[in-house]
């Protein structure tokens, strides 16, 4: 008989709900984590009296009350509303596009009706646009592609946009209002304390073991419990059998500096080619952190390298996809395969609590 019901492999936000539930349910629970730290890619850590969000900015955000209502029970969030600037080549436009950015963008635009005129004099006529590049120029048209999305993207993704697939971008909102909120969610916030203090909440009573790769040794770890959840990479569980799939990591250059503030806000989005990184981040803007120092990340895209840095995004294109169902359709009645790698799906952070308190002890994803 196994000495626990349910493993749980990696200590982010995916297992920690499920574990939770799990526990709450009465089921036996353990979590290996191969780092030295809980939270997994949302981990946070307090360095200089500022909370630091250890892998990029994380804002949970969301407009499904039951996910809003179950983080509540672990954490008081701080509202914050994310409003982030895009510099292009020194001009610096508000975020997401609104009638701010097209003013900025055309200084001779004052109405809604106008902007929506100069952004339907450039879009170009494709019924069916076949990659991100058309289907941006569809949606916003010439000038804020070229200035504010082409050189963001093909840094982020590592391709150029002709070689995404549309659906990347299809969802791009267009605001002819005033309105810098970046999100639409009607609750929007940060975790007094940081993400791995919610995590660690959550977690409270179930043994975690840090430090532990669970793949090196998993004949020990699969035969202590009945059922396991994964959250790692799926390729990389399967010893890429049918192949790797296509991740996007990235790197921080992260420095703290001895006065109270560096830049105005929080996010700043460097969207030409030229500039090796996408964006610039403040942490003590998030939770409003009063501290005689600062803290603050230049933030570099990557190619994933196992073992070398960290997968943070899916490359979910026609060919990563097909491959991903291969590994999928794998008969595996004693893992589930949960979280962005697992799944090989890019959520924000709600997704993954509403996808976590749907599963069970007997559901396979």
């Amino acid at each position: 008989m196994a000495e626990y019901d349910c493993l749980f492999v990696g200590a982010g936000l995916t297992n920690a709900v499920i574990a939770n539930k799990m526990a709450a349910e009465g089921f036996k629970c353990i979590v290996v984590e191969k780092r030295d730290h809980i939270g997994g890619n949302c981990a946070t850590y307090t360095e200089s009296g500022v909370t630091v969000h250890r892998y990029g900015a994380h804002i949970f955000h969301t407009s499904n009350e039951k996910v809003w209502e179950f983080v509540n029970r672990f954490a008081d969030f701080k509202p914050f509303v994310n409003s982030p600037i895009a510099v292009y080549r020194s001009n610096e436009y508000h975020l997401p596009f609104n009638m701010n950015t097209f003013c900025e963008m055309w200084p001779d635009v004052k109405t809604p009706e106008q902007a929506r005129a100069k952004i339907e004099s450039q879009r170009p006529r494709i019924e069916n646009p076949k990659n991100l590049e058309e289907q941006a120029l569809v949606l916003v048209g010439e000038d804020i592609y070229r200035r504010l999305i082409k050189g963001y993207t093909e840094k982020q993704w590592g391709k150029s946009c002709a070689e995404l697939p549309p659906e990347i971008i299809k969802r791009l909102p267009l605001r002819f209002t005033w309105d810098n909120n970046y999100f639409n969610d009607k609750y929007q916030g940060i975790p007094v304390g940081g993400y791995s203090a919610m995590i660690e909440e959550m977690l409270k009573g179930i043994p975690v073991v840090l430090n532990e790769d669970y793949l090196k040794n998993r004949w020990l770890w699969d035969r202590k419990a009945d059922k396991v959840f994964y959250s790692g990479a799926i390729d990389e569980y399967y010893d890429y059998k049918f192949g790797a799939l296509e991740y996007r990591s990235l790197k921080f250059s992260r420095y703290n500096f001895p006065f109270a503030r560096f830049q105005p806000n929080a996010v700043y989005n460097f969207t030409d080619g030229e500039t090796p990184y996408t964006r610039r981040i403040e942490h003590k803007h998030f939770l409003g952190e009063d501290s005689r120092n600062t803290i603050v990340d230049w933030e570099f895209p990557a190619k994933y390298e196992p073992g070398k840095n960290e997968p943070f995004y899916p490359v979910a294109d026609e060919k990563n996809s097909a491959l991903y169902r291969r590994y999928k359709n794998i008969t595996n009645e004693n893992t589930a395969f949960v979280g962005r790698l697992g799944i090989f799906r890019y959520m924000d952070m709600d997704d993954c609590v509403e996808l976590a308190l749907e599963t069970d002890f007997g559901e396979r994803e």
